[in-house]
Order: C-alpha cells, then structure tokens, then sequence
C-alpha cells in the first residue's frame, strides 16, 4: 500500500431520485453532508451534480456557487469537481458558459460531448474552452468511455484541439452496456496501447461490480471515483446504507490519497 490512490466521492450523478435509494442526496445541504461524510471515510475529492426545483440535473452557475460556499464552509479539506455532463439536455456551449461562470477549480468533460462533431466550429468551441480552462487554472478530468474516446483523444491533441500537457482522464465502463453493469475485463483493452502518455488516470464503473473493478483499477496504477452515482451494493451484494459505506469499504484495501496528494496528481 506504498503508493496512494486518489478516492473520488460520487454521491448522486444526474438521473437516480430518493425512489432509487432514500439517502441519494438530492438537495445542496444532502450533498454537504454526503461529502462530508465521505471525506471522514477517506474521499478527498467531490464529484458534484446540483439539482433543479424538481430533483432534475441542471448545469446552473448560482446553485453551483452555493454548493462550493457550503462545502468550503462544512468540508474546507476536501476538493470539489463539478460536472458538465449533457444528458442529451445542454449544448457545448451552454458547458462552456457554466465553466467559465462557475470558475472551479476542478471540472469533469466528455470529450465526446464538448467535441460534439467534426465540424470546424465545433473544433474551435472545444478549443477555445480546453485553452481557457488551462490559462485560468481549471483543471479538467477527461472523461473517455471505450476505445474510440481514447483515439478521439488523442486526435484532439494532435491537432491541438487540446493543450500540450498530459491530461488525467476518467475510464468509464459499464455505461453504454445493455444492463448498465461493468465488468474488469473491459478495462485492459483501454489501457493495453491507449493511454501511455496520459499523466493519468481514474476509473469508475457502473453496476454491482464496481468494487472488483476499482481493485482492477488500482492494481494496474488508476485511482478510484465510487459512489451512488453509478452503483449502490457493497461487494457482498447487499445494498450499501449510504455513499459513506462505499468509499470505507474501498478505503480500507488501499491507501487514500491525502488533499496535497490529490492536488499534486490532478495539476501536474
């Protein structure tokens, strides 16, 4: 356990409601005190969704605000990403303006949402925004679901749609499967000749296996985003009582990443 491994707290995402499990925080002051209550089992970094009037996923720069004011204020240890993730819902731009509104230190991007197509206006807005971001010190974790992501990747920094430094990405697995379940099999073929001059990498998968694939993911040099987000059940199967439990179960097979050394992996 010498090296240590980055646990990124996911409490919530963009679709499951309080149907789906009575302690998926919804609310700003919920996801206050799910990231804090991860952060005590060894989180040192949110993966933040704020919610709209009817729990709906929103990219909203005022409720992104009050939810950073909050978490300096309740959690002032931990880091926070906040996400830009579509849903089929927000335009590249409408991404871009909630950055540059919200000014985070850390945000998650799909690449293949913010380079929505091969056209040359499409090229420039992610250009545009992937140099902004890295002149105004927003660091962003590049979120990359199969193989054809990884080559868009690189593509990308080819053509200099993408500043020259090593990004970190995020591996997604089990998200376009039929049942929305990952399996630690489909992680090898990402990494077997795909992300060698990455800086580096973070996994996360959805479904029931998710702890085996965090092992996976470790073993092979990754760090770790578990939540609710994208699975509820401990590794025995059993339902997990809340995020909390999730990051401890996970934090006790590794050595979680300290503030500083979370910083030093996501900046370099």
């Amino acid at each position: 356990m010498s090296r240590s491994t980055i646990i990124m707290a996911a409490p919530n995402g963009a679709r499951k409601v309080k149907t789906d499990h009575p302690q998926l925080p919804v609310s700003i002051d919920e996801t206050i005190a799910a990231a804090k209550a991860c952060h005590a089992e060894g989180a040192s970094i949110l993966h933040a969704h704020v919610r709209g009037d009817q729990d709906e996923h929103v990219l909203d720069i005022g409720r992104y605000k009050t939810l950073l004011a909050g978490l300096r204020s309740a959690v002032p240890d931990m880091l926070v990403q906040i996400t830009t993730e579509a849903v089929g819902v927000y335009t590249p731009q409408q991404q871009y303006d909630v950055v540059f509104g919200v000014k985070p230190d850390f945000v998650s991007v799909g690449l293949r949402e913010i380079l929505a197509d091969d056209s040359a206006a499409a090229h420039q807005l992610a250009k545009d925004f992937y140099h902004r971001a890295e002149a105004e010190e927003i660091y962003i974790q590049h979120i990359l679901y199969d193989a054809e992501d990884v080559s868009r990747m690189r593509a990308a920094m080819q053509a200099g749609i993408l500043p020259a430094r090593a990004p970190h990405v995020l591996l997604v697995l089990g998200r376009y499967t039929a049942d929305f379940q990952s399996d630690p099999s489909e992680l090898a073929p990402l990494l077997g000749d795909g992300l060698p001059d990455m800086a580096s990498w973070s996994i996360c998968a959805f479904g029931y296996k998710e702890y085996e694939v965090m092992r996976a993911a470790v073993a092979a040099g990754g760090h770790c985003r578990v939540g609710f987000e994208n699975n509820m059940h401990l590794k025995d199967g059993q339902l997990a009582p809340d995020n909390a439990a999730l990051i401890r179960q996970l934090a006790a097979s590794v050595r979680p990443a300290t503030r500083a050394e979370t910083l030093q992996i996501f900046t370099a």
